[in-house]
């Protein structure tokens, strides 16, 4: 019996939750994540589980859920076969969204023990994974390896009697919180029960599992859906990815709104993580306008708290956030730092109420940390009625960010086969070449890799180097308040790049 953490099951492992190729046809990828693994993964959990509950395994409940990928069906099924071959009573709520799932372990009449979602949000429809829950939210990285370990180790009790899967409708349960969410918060004064009565607003669920959102949470608020599109789920995800940062998704959301004349359009990841929205002219409320839109509202709430985002975030919406009295914390990429940046920082006590990366994922306090686009596209809605009801806009909460004229971001290839190292090496490299740059200062309280003020008129801007957390990338991030201050910048650094080996920095010539 082999022990330990095999590298093919270390190979699953993406941070705080499991990624895999589960089915074949993208460049001949080898199939990894298959239903004999997802058995295992099954029974890796639930024993971490019961040891990190002090029970059983049979005294555990545990909820599993999907997106619409084609591999779904039968990973799940091999998935809850593991669990109740260990004795674990398993709730099926077949498609489902991965803060719904979160919210089985916290919901009363199901609170659950733990909870899994079969997703690899945008990932190639080959790709399936994992992200697990307790009520404490989602796990950490050490407690996805302690679960691979276990499956790889495969040394599991037999149950002296198997566990049952009883399906439930719970994303239905989960819709009818946001729907009361957003009737209380707006409270309307003639329609309470229809607070979002005579706004349009268009749905883009790109197949993946968001299409539940205009059905059950809109339609019953009063809100005309027509238009909406993507609504059925389609692992082929036949019309775009679905994913708020991709070019082509946000143009389909954007016509969608024109065409139909929509006063709002709304467009979610596969996994309903993430969100983002389309004002009634079709400009994108995504990223720094997003980030904006919700530090806006959190902090006419609660004045005065620290708003954590990611370490790409642009000058403007400091400057914004300041303004309105908040305090910025810009920290480092990833969902799961920024959201447990926020955490230390209540527990040490600075208040902060909101952890938002400028890829769409938004935590609230309120909302138990728990990155949820479907809650977060909510709380806009509320801010959206109230602002008909006044005669307002709800773009005029950010009438005062300022935008950066140009924004790129070029992704520059590591060739060393220890790209970690080299990648740390180069961006220390980038610190020596710019101390000795006129114009050019280290950004104060960075947390990741190197960010430089660029001050002199052709540049006004600022850069970013910093290693990617998972692949052999060194994203590069350029922005400018001046036209032409992007290349200004961009030629600078490409006399230092000449200089630097095994790194492929093609991307800079576009």
């Amino acid at each position: 019996m082999a022990t330990g953490l095999t590298s093919e099951w270390q190979a699953l492992q993406n941070g705080s939750d499991i990624r895999g190729v589960a089915l074949e046809g993208v460049a001949g990828e080898p199939v990894n994540l298959t239903p004999a693994v997802a058995y295992r993964l099954g029974q890796g959990f639930v024993s971490w589980l019961a040891d990190t509950l002090g029970e059983t395994t049979s005294e555990l409940v545990v909820s599993v859920g999907r997106d619409s990928r084609l591999s779904g069906p039968v990973l799940m099924s091999s998935l809850a076969a593991g669990m109740m071959d260990l004795g674990v009573k398993v709730f099926d709520f077949a498609i489902a969204s991965t803060p719904a799932m979160f919210m089985s372990t916290v919901t009363e009449g199901y609170q659950c023990d733990g909870a899994i979602m079969l997703t690899a949000s945008h990932l190639p429809f080959n790709r399936n994974g994992l992200k697990f829950f307790t009520a404490q939210g989602g796990l950490n990285k050490s407690d996805i390896t302690a679960i691979l370990t276990l499956a790889s180790e495969n040394n599991f009790p037999t149950a002296t009697a198997k566990g049952e899967m009883i399906a439930r409708d719970f994303i239905s349960v989960y819709s009818n919180g946001l729907v009361q969410q957003i009737r209380q918060a707006v409270n309307h004064p003639e329609h309470y029960d229809q607070p979002l009565k005579g706004l349009h607003i268009v749905v883009d669920a790109g197949n993946g599992a968001g299409g539940f959102y205009a059905g059950k949470v809109l339609e019953p608020l009063g809100a005309d859906t027509r238009g909406s599109q993507f609504l059925e789920p389609d692992g082929h995800f036949p019309n775009h990815i679905p994913n708020p940062e991709n070019a082509a998704a946000m143009a389909a959301i954007r016509q969608a709104v024109l065409e139909n004349e929509a006063d709002f359009g709304i467009i979610f990841d596969t996994d309903v993580d993430r969100s983002a929205a389309v004002d009634p002219q079709g400009n994108e409320l995504n990223r720094n306008r997003l980030i904006a839109l919700i530090s806006a509202v959190v902090l006419r709430e609660h004045p005065g708290s620290t708003i954590v985002t990611d370490s790409i975030t642009s000058d403007g919406l400091a400057q914004f956030i300041e303004s309105l009295g908040g305090v910025h914390h810009r920290f480092k990429r990833g969902y799961k730092n920024v959201i447990n940046e926020s955490m230390r920082l209540n527990a040490a006590g600075q208040e902060s109420w909101l952890a938002i990366e400028t890829s769409g994922h938004g935590a609230m306090k309120e909302n138990y940390f728990l990155d949820d686009g479907a809650y977060l596209i909510s709380k806009l809605l509320v801010e959206l009625a109230r602002s008909k009801q006044s005669g307002k806009v709800l773009s005029d909460l950010i009438a005062a960010l300022k935008e950066p004229v140009e924004s790129e971001e070029y992704r520059l290839k590591i060739l060393a086969e220890d790209f970690k190292t080299h990648g740390n090496r180069v961006i220390d490299q980038l610190q020596t070449f710019a101390k000795a740059q006129s114009g050019w200062q280290a950004a104060a309280n960075n947390y990741e890799g190197i960010r430089i003020a660029c001050s002199s008129p052709a540049e006004d801007g600022w850069f970013l180097l910093r290693l990617s957390l998972h692949d052999p990338v060194l994203p590069l991030n350029i922005e400018s308040n001046v036209a032409g201050g992007v290349e200004a910048i961009k030629t600078r650094l490409t006399t230092f790049f000449e200089t630097v080996s095994q790194l492929d920095v093609s991307s800079l010539s576009r």
